[in-house]
């Protein structure tokens, strides 16, 4: 008869579970082991079981389906929690085993005890608990269903002496493996929103994540409305390619062209989105959202007309509203122009001038665009990496974007890469690391030797936590406690198995890419980057303005005043001077 252990796994394999990210403990030994004796499913050796979490939350938004991490009791699987908050956030489906203490020993204070049901209970839909041998195949089918039906994190906890011990049923069929539903608002809610979408003069579209797999529809509505699409970050990889509707992105991270077409708006109609600036929504103008998830409508602004759907299949049933609607461009065209030279504006500033150092940011970010492959997959670290990545990476139908957008955590790039490259062998996978998210989880440089995983880490070294300097700056604070003392990365990675590569003027930088994308390992290019890039928003509020000009004053009367003409030399006197 097959132990509780095995009879999971099975379950894993018929569903298409293809990889397990983790570290092995005792606790997880039977399971382990399980997988030790099959060839049907991969153990993915992790450095730190947050990476495992990032690592299989990166699987799961390629493909869509399920994937797995396993941790071992008590603080094994404590660190999970960042990487499945990660997770569950940006609403992908991963199941966590977090293997627990012997059963009799539950509820003493044993070593290594904690309450899994308490820890997990932010980070998840459902957590189980498998107590007694008969529970794992219904506690698990409902785990797994519940994880791949609302797109999220479940857990199953198991007790080590209950996955060693005998199985009482065979594994089940789940009954589906993937969440294919499609929602279609109801008649009355879509005339509603026609009504609002006729009478508009000005209509913007803000497209998010949801739009996946709705291009086409999307471009369809937006030639009828003759509206501008402005995408949110989540969404660049599935609305800005081949899209000449598209003005850009708004946001803290986006452009002045995405801020000026949603404010000049008349009618927003935001579809698949839940982009949380709420500061950054028109006034005065009628709102209609989308969003399969009911209550996520109305949560950031107000809006006139919720449609609960998805987004293809409610365009489809919105168009044919919608074709008395008179055609008038000059929204349009204006919004079109102006993206058109805010676009000239950014690329201006991606320049590299021989024999200057460090390098501006901008260039780095825009010769990656040019010299990745046409499918690569990009992981983005939260920071300044991620501000490069939305204004000069570019997407084409085939490239695929992955970062923390929404839990906004430190280090995700690197694991979220290693999850990538498992699952991709062959493709290109780029890790854009700042220097404090690489120093975080520095130890899955390892899990890529051990692994053999090919992935290429681009890291953006400015020696400094760039973009907390910026707000503190902002807000009109001398930056304090955001200095980061780093070795040469380039010579870590060497030390730990990689291809190291150094990066100090702008002429080298293209050959070194050149020599990591054609090494078939792992690489690692450490890129000295400009410590005081302005990542400037769409727009500067007058407090944002005041507390900068104190910044200021406070830098030079505290004896800093370097720094300021360091800012000054970055930002203003290398550009003028044609660097």
């Amino acid at each position: 008869m097959a132990t509780v252990a095995e009879v999971l796994i099975e379950t894993l394999v018929q569903v298409g579970v293809k990889r397990v990210y983790g570290l092995p403990g005792d606790s997880l030994n039977a399971v382990t082991d399980t997988i030790r004796k099959r060839n049907d499913i991969q153990w993915v050796h992790v450095r730190n079981e947050e990476a495992a979490a990032f690592a299989a939350g990166a699987e799961a938004h390629l493909t869509g389906e399920i994937t797995v991490c396993a941790g071992s009791c008590g603080p094994g699987n404590l660190h999970f929690i960042n990487g499945l908050y990660d997770a569950h956030r940006s609403r992908v489906p991963v199941l966590a085993l977090a293997a627990q203490i012997p059963t009799i020993e539950i509820g003493t204070g044993y070593f290594q005890e904690t309450s899994p049901t308490h820890l997990f209970k932010e980070c998840s839909h459902y957590i189980g608990e498998v107590n007694e041998a008969d529970q794992l195949p219904r506690v698990l089918g409902i785990a797994m269903r519940t994880a791949i039906a609302q797109r999220g994190v479940a857990v199953v906890v198991l007790p080590g002496n209950i996955a060693l011990a005998e199985a009482t049923a065979a594994a089940h069929a789940l009954g589906f493996s993937r969440n294919d539903a499609r929602v279609v608002p109801g008649e009355e809610s879509l005339e509603k929103a026609a009504e609002i979408l006729l009478h508009a003069r000005r209509v913007t579209i803000l497209a998010g994540a949801g739009c996946k797999g709705a291009h086409k529809e999307l471009l369809a509505l937006a030639e009828q409305l003759q509206a501008p699409i402005v995408h949110a970050l989540r969404g660049k990889e599935f609305v800005e390619y081949d899209n000449p509707y598209d003005v850009g992105m708004t946001g803290l991270l986006g452009f002045s062209s995405g801020y000026r077409a949603m404010k000049r708006c008349d009618a927003m109609l935001a579809l698949g989105t839940d982009f949380p600036y709420t500061q950054f929504y028109p006034e005065g103008a009628k709102k209609i959202q989308v969003d399969v998830r009911g209550e996520q409508i109305g949560r950031r602004t107000t809006v006139d007309v919720g449609l609960i759907g998805t987004v293809k299949e409610t365009i489809e049933a919105l168009l044919p509203l919608l074709d008395k609607k008179k055609k008038n461009s000059s929204h349009l065209k204006s919004c079109l122009e102006h993206y058109k030279d805010t676009r000239k504006d950014l690329d201006e500033l991606a320049v590299g001038k021989p024999g200057s150092s460090p390098l501006h940011p901008e260039f780095v970010a825009k010769v990656l665009n040019e010299m990745a492959t046409d499918d690569a997959v990009f992981t983005v670290d939260v920071g300044t990496p991620s501000i490069w990545a939305a204004r000069y990476l570019k997407f084409n139908g085939k490239r695929r974007l992955i970062g923390s957008w929404v839990h906004g955590t430190m280090a995700c790039a690197l694991p979220q890469a290693l999850g990538a490259q498992a699952t991709f062998p062959e493709r290109q996978v780029i890790s854009m690391s700042g220097d404090g998210g690489l120093a975080m989880l520095m130890g899955e440089l390892l899990t890529a030797v051990q692994n053999k995983l090919p992935v290429k880490i681009i890291v953006f070294n400015n020696q400094s936590l760039a973009f907390v300097e910026t707000e503190m700056m902002a807000a009109g604070i001398v930056p304090f406690g955001t200095d980061l003392r780093n070795p040469d990365f380039s010579t870590v990675a060497t030390a730990c198995g990689l291809l190291g590569v150094r990066v100090e003027q702008p002429e080298q930088l293209r050959a070194a890419l050149d020599q990591a994308f054609a090494y078939p390992g792992p690489a690692l290019v450490d890129v000295l980057t400009a410590r005081r890039t302005l990542s400037m928003p769409p727009t500067i509020s007058a407090q944002q303005a005041m507390g900068f000009g104190l910044y200021l004053s406070k830098a030079v009367l505290n004896g800093r005043g370097d720094e300021v003409v360091d800012l000054a030399k970055t930002n203003l006197l290398d550009r003028i001077l044609g660097d």
